[in-house]
């Protein structure tokens, strides 16, 4: 599991400052130590897989089924996008924070913020380095 991170951050302190000013800029409340989310999946009303995993870029794939000569072909295709992950903030659904307009000028095809009912979340490592079974249902992946 990985510890706690903001990108670019250079401390612990700034990234403490920089999780929830982007909460703020976001909407949302920052989540306590115990509950930060390091990545989700997700699928978009397409059917596109995605994982938003903080310090990575979105990355994604697309899975089509066609019927050629009696048999089911299935195809699968990479998606990429260049937007980088920066946080992630549990919820209902869940907001993804991303190095995009606004933050930068870096243009996305994704909003920024953007929210996601996820698949599959995994958490940060907690601070204390432990734990324990049930401290967070639903949301251990």
């Amino acid at each position: 599991m990985v510890a706690f991170f903001i990108p670019r951050a250079s401390d612990d302190e700034q990234a403490e400052r920089l999780y929830d000013a982007f909460a703020e800029f976001a909407g949302c409340a920052p989540a306590p130590p115990r509950e930060r989310v390091r990545s989700i999946s997700f699928t978009t009303h397409e059917g596109a897989e995605w994982v938003a995993e903080v310090g990575e870029e979105l990355r994604g794939r697309r899975t089509t089924r066609l019927l050629r000569r009696g048999e089911v072909v299935e195809h699968t295709r990479t998606l990429s996008s260049t937007s980088r992950v920066l946080a992630v903030y549990p919820g209902s659904p869940f907001t993804v924070v991303t190095d995009a307009q606004p933050i930068t000028s870096a243009p996305s095809e994704w909003a920024n913020p953007f929210t996601a009912e996820p698949d599959a979340v995994t958490l940060f490592d907690a601070p204390d380095g432990a734990r324990r079974a049930g401290d967070h249902p639903g949301l251990d992946g």
